[in-house]
């Protein structure tokens, strides 16, 4: 097997022919200042090529940021890319930068770009024609440096013929256009990415002597696919977490060799369809479409995110499938029972968002809860998140029912009229938290921070920690650079010109300092409770109490096997998260796993944080925490 190259910004793995011809034409526009198109399929590494533009161009010193355009909610999408004013809309309490101004010098990717609503692409036609932007409640343009790459997996073409895409939008954008070919057309490089896998989570778990077997790189070599690079890397994470031998067997990739051959897949494909339609099957779009996303939902345990990834469309669109289908309750009309999956008459549901991590991390993988309630006639539905913000806007929407997050969410969830309420917590874990620099950073303590650049998921429980870490030293808001971005571990080469400290929280945090990349300038102590808190929708919490008790119950039985058999649930996280066991244990001897009802001292340090944040500018309205408490008896 040829020696493992990094899958990174500079070496983006391109062996094949047809890679080594793309990558000619890369290296052509790289040094240039062009704005670049890259077409490629679901899972081809779109965003490692956009990496790769940046790394070799004159702005590799200055950020690489990347925006999901499908992700960008409508309300808010334009303050999202151009920024906003102090006072533009409700909550706006100061001037915030957009992706555009935050990515100054360097580069930004918008990625699938062809999710813009097309307001919004007129504006950003605007935007590429001028190099100006105007925040969202200002007329005052503000000239950018940016170089904007694209990206998207759709046909703009079609989208153009569908009235979906602006056509002088693709006209801008298609000065260059370079069309990433899909992994099945590239079979050289399949076993070098595969080595490269194989040795990086082989060594997140501790088995650094791992290797394939020739059977099963020939394996690798023939299947088609379908999900690409992505496909490939999950392959091979999966095939190490399973694995206890040195060698790994064609068996245990878990790839469907009864799939169609790569030449005659999209034949097959194309077969079907016109053999439906030849035979008059009544409605055959919705019906094919209904059974996409059924059978992709069904293939990711429910999550959409993964779901929407399958598919290769936004989580934006999948949901508005699903509210069609009638699985979800749409905006602006009820789902239709008609379409909604048969139940059993007494049946119920407990939806629970969750992180991977903790008490309720250790009940999915232990399938304890599913257990519990089977007798009862009570469904357990799990949606997993990548941090507390997102878990609660899914409250709000009703997604889920019940979840767990910092004490900070809650506080931005409230204040924006989420139907939320407080069942229980966790107490305090101060070193949980802590802002990380570069092992080799100048920046050494807090009072380095003035000017710099800091990367903080908005709304989150390391958000405080910030404020107090500033606090601290004399500092406000306005004296370092705010990058509002979604948790992110481990960091890729352009990450470190992206910004120069990041708050982080474990089990990330613990995994960061044992890799000995990063560095813990200050953490929690002395300056955040840390708290967890067990949140519910209060019209579930209403109707639900027998069903919240035994699941509190359950939390306390969990807890106490996580404090006293730590090595044991780490090792179930582990598999959960691909993150080796010591970090892991780590992470969870610094928080102790003592779930209990809510009580006075909590409820006033919870008032604490969100009158400080109201102090701040930074909610909209001021909370009073107790009106969101449960009453187990009420």
């Amino acid at each position: 097997m040829p020696s493992p190259l990094p899958y990174a910004a500079d070496h983006p793995v391109l062996i094949d022919p047809a890679s080594v011809a793309f990558q000619s034409l890369l290296d052509q526009l790289a040094p240039t200042d062009a704005t670049v198109l890259i077409v490629g399929e679901t899972g081809t590494g779109k965003e490692v090529v956009a990496r790769y533009l940046h790394h070799h161009s004159a702005r590799r010193q200055q950020p690489f940021l990347a925006v999901n355009c499908g992700a960008l909610s409508e309300s808010l999408a334009e303050a999202e890319l151009f920024g906003h004013e102090k006072g533009a809309f409700t909550g706006a309490d100061q001037r915030q930068q957009g992706w555009f101004e935050a990515a100054e010098g360097g580069t930004l990717l918008l990625d699938e770009i062809g999710e813009l609503s097309l307001s919004l692409q007129v504006k950003l036609l605007r935007v590429l024609q001028e190099r100006e932007i105007t925040r969202v409640g200002s007329r005052q343009p503000v000239r950018i440096n940016v170089r904007v790459i694209a990206a998207t997996h759709v046909d703009l073409a079609q989208a153009i013929r569908e009235k979906r895409f602006r056509e002088d939008l693709y006209y801008r954008l298609n000065v260059a256009a370079v069309t990433l070919p899909p992994l099945r057309q590239r079979r050289e490089d399949i076993p070098v990415l595969a080595a490269h896998f194989l040795k990086l989570y082989a060594r997140r778990l501790g088995r650094p002597q791992m290797q394939l077997s020739p059977e099963a790189l020939e394996t690798l070599r023939g299947y088609s696919w379908p999900g690409n690079v992505r496909e490939l890397e999950n392959t091979l994470h999966n095939a190490v977490l399973l694995n206890k031998e040195r060698e790994i067997t064609p068996r245990q990739l878990r790839l469907n060799q009864e799939a169609p051959a790569p030449d005659s897949a999209d034949d097959g494909l194309e077969g079907f369809i016109r053999q439906q339609l030849a035979g008059g099957t009544p409605q055959l779009l919705p019906r094919m479409v209904n059974a996409l996303v059924r059978h992709a939902l069904a293939a990711s345990d429910g999550n959409q995110m993964q779901a929407a990834a399958l598919l290769g469309i936004s989580r934006h669109s999948l949901r508005t499938h699903l509210a069609n289908m009638g699985v979800i309750k749409g905006r602006n009309k009820p789902a239709h029972p008609a379409l909604t999956p048969p139940r059993p008459p007494a049946g119920r549901e407990l939806r629970i968002g969750y992180q991977k991590f903790g008490n309720l991390g250790i009940l999915k993988a232990r399938q304890s809860l599913e257990t519990l309630f089977a007798q009862h006639d009570v469904s357990v539905l799990w949606s997993e998140f990548p941090a507390g913000p997102q878990l609660l806007q899914a409250l709000q929407n009703n997604e889920i029912d019940f979840g767990t997050t910092g004490e900070v969410p809650p506080i931005f969830a409230q204040a924006d009229g989420s139907p939320l309420v407080y069942v229980a917590y966790d107490p305090p874990a101060p070193q949980s938290v802590a802002m990380v620099v570069a092992a080799h950073s100048p920046v050494r303590t807090l009072a380095d921070l003035r000017g710099k650049r800091i990367m903080v998921n908005k709304g989150s429980n390391v958000h405080y920690l910030l404020v107090q870490m500033l606090d601290e030293e004399g500092l406000t808001l306005e004296d370092v650079r705010i990058v509002y971005a979604p948790p992110k571990y481990p960091l890729a080469p352009s990450d470190y010109h992206a910004a120069d400290a990041w708050m982080m929280w474990d089990p990330l945090l613990s995994d960061a300092e044992r890799s000995g990349t990063l560095r813990v300038i200050a953490d929690g102590r002395d300056r955040v409770l840390n708290q967890q808190f067990y949140l519910a929708r209060r019209d579930y919490a209403a109707r639900s109490a027998d069903i919240l008790q035994p699941l509190l119950h359950a939390l306390q039985q969990t807890g106490h096997y996580i404090d006293t058999e730590r090595a044991q649930a780490a090792r179930h996280l582990a598999g959960e998260l691909g993150l080796p066991s010591p970090a892991l244990e780590q992470a969870l001897a610094r928080r102790r796993h003592r779930t209990q009802l809510m009580d006075n001292q909590v409820i006033r340090d919870q008032q604490t944080i969100a009158d400080r944040f109201y102090a701040l500018g930074l909610l909209p309205r001021p909370i009073h925490v107790r009106d969101a408490i449960w009453q187990p008896g009420g």
